[in-house]
Order: structure tokens, then sequence, then C-alpha cells
């Protein structure tokens, strides 16, 4: 294995996307109060990787707590009502603190609160895929949470926490690097208050030995534990995306982690895992349809890494919905490629062999400029 500095630094060379995961007791004080200074100091970090030009993207919790703060309870609710009605009253302040903080960087905070159905439902998947991309090229920042108001666990829509809905939103993404930040400094090989406890710096596999090292930091507020972050990372990292758990309170912790600087634990992907959005799309139970495309269009797929345009289309097989998983076959009618369709197939059949700049004056309207974005298209050689 290389150095460490060096696996880090390439880490962060390779990652076009990141996705910070932020816990309650990193933003709140001890009062359970929301702390405006880390939140500015978190804000400007965002800013200066997206300024870099990468997606970035904060999964935040703290709405709970907000709202237990903002109400005077002594401690948090148990019934799943009060909680929901919490999160609820806490979320305001939680996302204004954000967009106060980031407005006076010159961005936006746009609110994205999820269910797990979102993700699983495959219109739902790509619609946040290519909602978070626009989010994006708006120069704005998505933070994201779960949406506790309507994600009841009796129907089976929770994430869990935070730390898992981060590694799920990594997996919606290319080339993505998860950081949570939590309230200590990485793992460790025994309980970190024992002076003879030593940080890991980089853990190259997640096993039954690393979990073992797992020590529960619960608090009347957060979900989540060291347990509940190394899933977190197993699931990020089983889908090709590297994982740092950080310390959250350091105010250059994310300046750090960008610099290559051995902050925190990094946890290395397996040399065969498969991208999260390939596995997603690669291991659908079976697709919906397929598109018979030119010759242009198959170069400009397999060659170019372009999108499908509807001008390169000749043929649609099948009756499929937006975001349905359909093949892509070239004039041989073999099988190239797979991918989520942004039109249904009804619509298809009215567009194929038109120009982009056209599709308006068929349809009435155009919500994408392709047929498939080529972030939502997985070669079959991939």
């Amino acid at each position: 294995m290389p150095p460490q500095s060096e696996i880090r630094q390439q880490v962060i060379s390779q990652a076009k996307t990141i996705v910070v995961k932020v816990g309650t007791r990193v933003i709140t004080s001890d009062t359970g109060l929301l702390d405006h200074k880390r939140i500015d100091c978190l804000s400007s970090q965002l800013c200066r990787i997206a300024d870099s030009g990468r997606q970035t993207l904060l999964v935040s919790s703290g709405a709970v707590g907000a709202g237990v703060a903002k109400l005077g309870l002594e401690e948090r609710p148990s019934g799943l009502a009060q909680l929901q009605a919490v999160a609820a009253i806490g979320q305001t302040d939680l996302i204004q603190a954000y967009e106060v903080a980031l407005t006076k960087l010159g961005r936006h905070a746009a609110q994205v609160l999820l269910t797990a159905d979102d993700l699983r439902r495959r219109g739902g998947y790509l619609n946040v895929r290519n909602c978070l991309h626009q989010i994006h090229n708006f120069g704005s920042i998505a933070i994201l949470n779960e949406n506790d108001s309507v994600a009841v666990s009796e129907l089976m829509t929770t994430f869990g926490d935070n730390d898992r809905l981060a590694s799920q939103v990594a997996g919606l993404l290319s080339e993505a690097l998860l950081i949570i930040l939590s309230d200590v400094d990485g793992l460790y090989d025994g309980p970190p208050t024992l002076p003879d406890s030593t940080k890991l710096d980089v853990v190259p596999q997640i096993d039954d030995e690393v979990f073992a090292m797992a020590q529960s930091h619960q608090s009347t507020q957060s979900r989540g534990g060291m347990a509940s972050k190394l899933q977190a990372a197993r699931i990020a990292t089983s889908h090709g995306h590297p994982t740092i758990i950080a310390p959250g309170r350091d105010d250059e912790v994310l300046v750090k982690i960008m610099s290559g600087e051995s902050v925190g634990t990094l946890f290395l992907p397996p040399e065969r895992s498969i991208r999260g959005r390939k596995r997603w799309i690669g291991s659908a139970a079976g697709t919906h349809g397929s598109i018979t495309i030119d010759e242009g269009a198959e170069t400009a797929l397999c060659e170019r890494g372009g999108s499908l345009l509807a001008i390169g289309i000749r043929d649609i097989s099948g009756s499929f919905k937006h975001g349905s998983v359909v093949s892509v076959l070239n004039q041989h009618g073999t099988e190239i490629a797979r991918g989520l369709s942004n039109y249904p197939s009804s619509e298809i059949h009215r567009i194929k062999g038109v120009p982009s700049d056209q599709i308006t004056d068929v349809l009435g309207h155009r919500p994408y400029e392709s047929v498939i974005h080529r972030d939502n298209l997985v070669l079959l050689g991939d």
C-alpha cells in the first residue's frame, strides 16, 4: 500500500463531489441550542470547496435538537407524533441558520428533505439526482435532512439516521467523497478516552474487527454513534466512495481534509467495488424497454462520454415511464448500455430523431435536454 499521505492526496484529487454529514452534537451547544458560530464556520468551508468546482452537499442533523431547545423542552420527546412536530418546528431554524451563513458568502441554502422511499423508486431516484445537480448549477448548496415530520418507522420509510442518509446520497453521485463530521477525532483501536488508544489514519477494509472497535456515543439529542457511522461508511465504500470520519469541532477540519492532511480516519473502498449509481442501475430488476440508437449516438456514448439525445434515437420498444431503467441498443441489436430515461416511452416516440432545441415544438415542453443524461448511463463495458 502507498504511503498514507499519498493515499489521501489521491482520494482528494479524484473526488468530484463532496458529501458532508454533520451531527447534532457538532452544531449544537451543551444546552441544545444551535451553535451559529459553528454553522458559520462550516458554511465558509463548504463554500471554499464549492468554489473549487466540486459539487458540494451537506447532510445536516439538528432539527429535533433545535426544536427541543426552541420549545424549551427538558428532554427529547419519546412519542412519535411529538418527535415529528418538534422536528418540523426545529427544521425552520436549522435551514434559516444555514441560509444566513451562506448568503454572507454569496450562495444560498437549498433545503432538500428526503425519505427512504424517495431513493427506492426509480422516478424518485432520478428526480433527486437531477434536483441536486441543478442546485449545484445554480451556485447553491443543498442542505439535506431526513424528513422526520413524515418519515415514520411504522411505514418503513426511515433511513434510521442521517449517517445512513448521507451514505445513500453519496451513492447517487459520481466520484463522491463522504465526510462524516463527528464529536470524536476518528476511529480508535480502543476507547477514545483512554491514553493508550490510537487513532487509525487509514482503514483499507471495514470488517468485523473494525466494527469491534466502535464505541457508542449516545446522547439525549443525537441518534447515531460510532457503530452507525461505520455502517454508513461500509455502505458508501461498498459503492466505491471513500469515507472520512473526522472531528467536526475543528474549525478548519474540511480545509485540512481537502489539503490531504491526516485528519480523522479514512476508509477505502474495495478495489472492485461497484459505484453506487452503477450498482443501482445495473442491478435493477429487469429493464422496462429498449431504445435503439444510430451509429453517431453510439460513438457519442461510448467514445466521448456524452448523453443520449433524441436526435440519435431510431426506435423504441416497450412501454415505460419517466425514470425507468431502459436498455440502449446499437443498430445491430446489441445492448451497449443501460440508463434512466428522462422521458416516458410515449414522448420518446414523438421526439426520436428530433434535435434537442426542437423538442418543445413537438411536446410543448422540454424538461430535459437529453433523453438519458450521461450521469445516469452505465456502459456495459464499465
